[in-house]
């Protein structure tokens, strides 16, 4: 079963110099979504998303930009593969040509509610090995599942927030 999960994470996006937006492909191999959640009050269950695919376009001079990250939930390393959601999101907070925020919609569980994603660090260099632009970010935000209709565990004293971490890397095309 192959689910996207379309995720906008403050991810890879920085943009070259020049006023034109530029259009950055995400690294999977450098890319790592991953989530925590309670269990029982016990214990925080983390899991990995393994397959990542997408892009990110921004332009620096603009001050804007949007991201996706497509996320194939068959490759969740957590052992419940039914879930299925998706986040489309634009850059936001712009500081010296980068983002330091995501403004974004979540939609789990058929439901869509508001979800921003706080750009810990955002930074562009060029890559060694392929002579253009590499960039990096780390991003992080928190929902409520039981919000998008997703409350196993709840009467039994389950916390429903779940932290939402991005770590992901993207290289401008030749």
């Amino acid at each position: 079963m192959k689910n996207a999960f379309l995720i906008c994470a403050g991810l890879a996006a920085c943009g070259a110099v020049s006023a034109a937006p530029v259009t950055y492909n995400i690294d999977p191999d450098h890319t790592y979504p991953s989530f925590e959640a309670d269990h029982m009050g016990l214990s925080v269950w983390r899991g990995k998303l393994n397959k990542t695919t997408g892009k990110a376009t921004l332009d620096k001079a603009a001050g804007r930009g949007t991201v996706e990250v497509m996320i194939d939930l068959a490759s969740i390393d957590f052992g419940h593969d039914k879930l299925k959601a998706s986040y489309k999101g634009k850059f936001a907070g712009f500081a010296k040509g980068a983002p330091t925020r995501v403004a974004g919609e979540l939609t789990l569980h058929g439901v869509t509610k508001p979800l921003a994603l706080k750009i810990n660090s955002f930074k562009c260099i060029p890559h060694p090995l392929f002579k253009r632009e590499l960039c990096g970010a780390d991003a992080v935000g928190t929902f409520k599942r039981d919000e998008f209709g997703l409350d196993a565990g709840k009467a039994f004293g389950f916390k429903m927030e779940v932290n939402l971490r991005i770590q992901v890397e993207a290289l401008r095309p030749e």
